[in-house]
C-alpha cells in the first residue's frame, strides 16, 4: 500500500527559481527535517530516496513551508548541482535545453548534439558562428519562415555552446535580468 503523499515543490532559496516537484510521505519529511537534506518518496520505485544519493547533487534545505491546506510543501533549498536528472539546473527548463543537457550527459551514439560536443567548445562555437551568419542573412530580406528556421538553428547552437562549456541557460537569463535591473535603475535617476 502506497503511503499518503504530499506534493513537494523545490525552490532555489537564492534565486527563487522552481527546481523540481517531487513527493514526500511522513518518513521523507522526518528525514529531511533531521538531516537538513531533501528526501522524497519515489512513486515509481515505491521507496524513499535522498536527492543526490547517486549523483551527489543534494539539496540543503533552508526552509520548509506547508501550504494553506496542508497538502503541499515548499522546500527552499541550496542546491549542490543540477536538480534535474538530465543535468539541467531545473526540471522546468525549456524542453530543448533538457534534451541537450541529457545528450551532453549521456552522449548517445549517433546523436548530433553528442557529435558536436565531441569536437569541444571550439567546434561548437564554429557552428554557432555559422548559424549566426545565416540568421543575420535571413533577417536582412528572406521570408519570415526562413528567418524563424535560421533563428531556431541559432538558438539550438547557442544551447549546445552552453553545454560544451558546462553552463546552463539560467546564467544567460540572470545576466539579462541584471542588465534590465541596471537599466531600470539608470532610468530612475
Amino acid at each position: 500500500m502506497q503511503p499518503e503523499l504530499r506534493a513537494a515543490i523545490v525552490q532555489d532559496a537564492a534565486s527563487g527559481r522552481v527546481l523540481m516537484l517531487a513527493w514526500m510521505d511522513d518518513e521523507a519529511l522526518r528525514l529531511t527535517r533531521e538531516t537538513g537534506l531533501a528526501h522524497f518518496f519515489s512513486r515509481s520505485r515505491q521507496r524513499l530516496w535522498k536527492k543526490g544519493e547517486t549523483s551527489g547533487n543534494t539539496l540543503s534545505v533552508v526552509e520548509l513551508r506547508d501550504d494553506c491546506d496542508g497538502d503541499a510543501i515548499l522546500l527552499r533549498v541550496e542546491p549542490a548541482g543540477p536538480a534535474c536528472h538530465t543535468g539541467s539546473l531545473s526540471c522546468f527548463a525549456p524542453w530543448l535545453w533538457r534534451r541537450i543537457a541529457e545528450r551532453a550527459q549521456t552522449r548517445p551514439e549517433g546523436s548530433y548534439v553528442a557529435g558536436l560536443l565531441a569536437g569541444g567548445p571550439a567546434k561548437c562555437a564554429q557552428k554557432l558562428g555559422e548559424e549566426g551568419v545565416e540568421a543575420a542573412l535571413a533577417a536582412a530580406g528572406e521570408s519570415d519562415e526562413r528567418l524563424v528556421s535560421e533563428l531556431a538553428d541559432l538558438w539550438f547552437a547557442s544551447y549546445v555552446v552552453l553545454a560544451s562549456r558546462g553552463l546552463d541557460p539560467t546564467a544567460v537569463e540572470e545576466e539579462l535580468a541584471r542588465r534590465a535591473a541596471a537599466a531600470d535603475s539608470a532610468a530612475e535617476r
